[in-house]
């Protein structure tokens, strides 16, 4: 099924969003946004841990346990996410490569199933990774449901309010291209920070 005409632009502009990220973490050549070519490295484990700043929030083992300001470790598995229940502290923390990353990938894990999947599940569900290699896997394997996802819906669809019943956003009191907008504006920006945090990183070491 082609997608709706609605939906093109902003697939477009996913899919453009979602392989330059891939390509400025893994190399060894990403757009520079004009199709002109960067080389770049490929992240290190020791720069997706990195901490620019004290009292970063990050991915920690969980038999460390939360890091400073944080109450409990979200996810399933060895490595969980820093986190609070609401309120969020204010101002946020800042947060690592790492944090950012599984954010992200957790965010697009979870609207992929709550669109076209089993609408079940939730932050204990998603299992962050402690190296770099697991957490971009996991980047690419939830941008891919994402896409997934919306190839499966129609031009009514995407006037459809709450198809997306992810419960951690407006989803299910949006039209779902308000959620598709919502989702490429994560990327981008989380996709901006991370590219940030790598240049730092980079001249950290120089």
């Amino acid at each position: 099924m082609a997608p709706p005409p609605r939906l093109t632009p902003l697939l477009q502009q996913f899919d453009f969003a979602r392989i330059r990220l891939l390509d400025r973490m893994t190399g060894p050549v990403m757009d520079s946004g004009n199709g002109t070519g960067v080389a770049v490295g490929p992240m290190t484990q020791e720069e997706y841990l990195w901490e620019p700043v004290p009292g970063c929030w990050s991915v920690c083992p969980r038999t460390a346990g939360p890091g400073p300001g944080a109450t409990l470790l979200t996810g399933t598995g060895p490595w969980g996410r820093d986190a609070t229940p609401g309120p969020h502290p204010s101002p946020p923390p800042f947060t690592t490569l790492a944090w950012r990353l599984s954010h992200l990938s957790e965010l697009l894990t979870l609207r992929a199933d709550h669109t076209a999947g089993s609408h079940r599940l939730t932050r204990d569900d998603f299992r962050p990774s402690g190296d770099v290699t697991g957490a971009i896997a996991s980047f690419d394997a939830g941008a891919g449901a994402w896409r997934e996802a919306l190839l499966g819906v129609d031009d009514s669809a995407l006037d459809t309010v709450g198809l997306s019943t992810y419960p951690h956003g407006s989803d299910p009191e949006d039209p779902f291209l308000d959620t598709v907008w919502w989702v490429n504006q994560e990327l981008l920006h989380h996709g901006a920070e991370i590219a940030l945090l790598r240049d730092l990183y980079r001249r950290r070491q120089s």
